[in-house]
């Protein structure tokens, strides 16, 4: 799969779940897209069929493709503890999903391009792999020719959930992974027991 950019309503409709956010669409038209969305009797779906959908809408929801997706499976794995925790703190440890969480982008799509664009540091110096990996205590931050720029500032004005694991200071634009997320506290309706079990036949 490529990098979705595509209209984000008709995925959310797909899955049936707001996984880019709040949707007026979703809300209106709660059935799937297409032409038969609202009248077409869906089959029952298989086992396999739902574990694949599972795995598509995580990988949606993080914009994450496929190769990635297993290297982060695999690696889940071999961690101590619950492989489907394991995957979704992984992905949750990617600094484009940090910078979406520190409220510096409002999407991950946003974010990935700030630190594609090198607008974003880690530790001081800049990364621009929006897959990298950070590791507790790793300091993120906006590059100091960056911290005027309007989607940054707009981004942070707005409403910014805060989350245990995650330390952010508004002077210094500086944002402190402290660990890996409880699962409970990672708020995507993902249920990541059905993905082990698609990978693990």
């Amino acid at each position: 799969m490529a990098r979705y950019i595509g209209p984000k309503s008709k995925i959310a409709r797909k899955f049936g779940d707001p996984i880019y956010g709040p949707d007026k669409f979703l809300d209106k038209k709660g059935f799937p897209p297409g032409q038969h969305g609202q009248t077409r009797k869906r089959r029952k779906q298989s086992e396999y069929g739902m574990q694949l959908q599972e795995k598509q809408k995580a990988k949606y929801t993080y914009g994450i493709l496929e190769r990635q997706f297993r290297n982060l499976f695999e690696k889940a794995s071999r961690k101590k503890g619950i492989t489907g925790e394991n995957l979704l703190k992984l992905i949750e440890a990617r600094l484009d999903n940090v910078v979406f969480r520190l409220g510096i982008a409002p999407t991950r799509a946003a974010a990935r391009q700030l630190v594609s664009h090198r607008h974003i540091t880690v530790n001081g110096e800049v990364v621009n792999i929006p897959s990298f990996a950070l590791r507790a205590g790793d300091i993120v931050g906006v590059r100091e020719k960056s911290k005027s720029l309007v989607a940054i500032t707009d981004s942070l004005v707005s409403a910014r959930k805060s989350f245990s694991w995650l330390e952010w200071d508004e002077e210094k634009l500086l944002g402190k992974f402290l660990n890996y997320p409880p699962r409970e506290e990672i708020p995507e309706n993902i249920k990541e027991q059905l993905i082990v079990e698609l990978y693990s036949k």
